[in-house]
């Protein structure tokens, strides 16, 4: 099993007929994922690849049962396109694109949560579920098949991570790259809850880094018994320095509790066990397994 997304999730790619569509669509469906429609407004009626384009996302629901969205359009059009997905009655977005405005993610989520629908992002990598699909960026070579669920903010330490779990035979269920800025659709919490509930996942490594309170509310979330299973983690930035981005606009240090510091004293605190180096995971996840 999986969560949020296997080979049978039906998606339309919004945002199809433009350079990252036309570039990253073909990769994912080359890889399994089965992207039955894309959405550009103005375009309907044409193709790519042979995938055809509607002008709204309620066309390409009502028409080819469409019932995800990997939406790969301009920041500032996100917000649109996000709600959008969500009026059309899809239960899992997944927003690729950076640049998205703060005040617009903030209305965003206002407005999701009147709905049931899940959304990964902005700024995010996407999410794959190995051998079945690929929503994103997410190298597919990095990762296999496993127990071993992956929930990170940062898109290289999500491939880089897959890469040495493989390297030690140790695959993975799904890898869940929750978006690099300050606010995103689903927080750590959010995704650490879907795979306490996934039979199939016996494990999670939560990479997390410096900026915000997310690493925090997961040592509260496992201290009071949410979340049973076996988690190693890793928190980028032990040198960052304060009011600095790193690397993308949520890895800033704005107060102490943001600190790297704050961040690993919090999980071990709680039973987590938190790796020094990335290169220790392999090692101590594969404790956990035996165990």
């Amino acid at each position: 099993m999986s969560i949020l997304a296997d080979h049978r999730t039906r998606f339309v790619l919004q945002g199809i007929t433009g350079r990252f569509g036309r570039h990253y669509g073909p990769l994912m469906r080359a890889y399994g994922t089965q992207i039955v429609a894309g959405v550009t407004p103005g375009r309907g009626g044409e193709s790519v690849e042979g995938v055809p384009v509607f002008d709204t996302v309620a066309e390409a629901v009502a028409v080819r049962q469409a019932e995800a969205s990997i939406v790969l359009v301009p920041g500032l059009a996100a917000r649109d396109a996000i709600l959008e997905a969500a009026e059309a009655g899809l239960r899992l977005i997944v927003a690729l694109m950076d640049g998205v405005p703060i005040q617009d993610m903030l209305w965003v989520k206002r407005r999701l949560r009147e709905r049931d629908v899940v959304l990964i992002g902005p700024n995010s990598p996407g999410l794959i579920t190995p051998g079945q699909c690929l929503a994103g960026f997410i190298p597919p070579h990095s990762c296999m098949p496993g127990p071993v669920g992956i929930v990170s903010r940062s898109g290289t330490l999500t491939y880089q991570t897959a890469h040495l779990l493989k390297q030690t035979g140790i695959g993975q269920s799904t890898a869940v790259g929750i978006g690099g800025d300050p606010v995103v659709g689903s927080t750590l919490v959010d995704v650490l809850t879907s795979f306490e509930t996934d039979p199939d996942t016996k494990a999670v490594v939560l990479l997390g880094e410096v900026g915000g309170t997310m690493e925090e509310d997961v040592a509260a979330f496992v201290r009071e018994g949410g979340f049973s299973k076996p988690l190693v983690a890793f928190i980028a930035g032990r040198l960052a320095p304060p009011d600095r981005p790193m690397g993308h606009a949520g890895a800033i240090v704005m107060g102490r509790g943001e600190t790297y510091e704050a961040k690993v004293e919090a999980l071990r605190q709680a039973g987590v066990a938190v790796a020094d180096l990335l290169t220790q995971i392999p090692t101590m996840i594969a404790q956990r397994l035996m165990t």
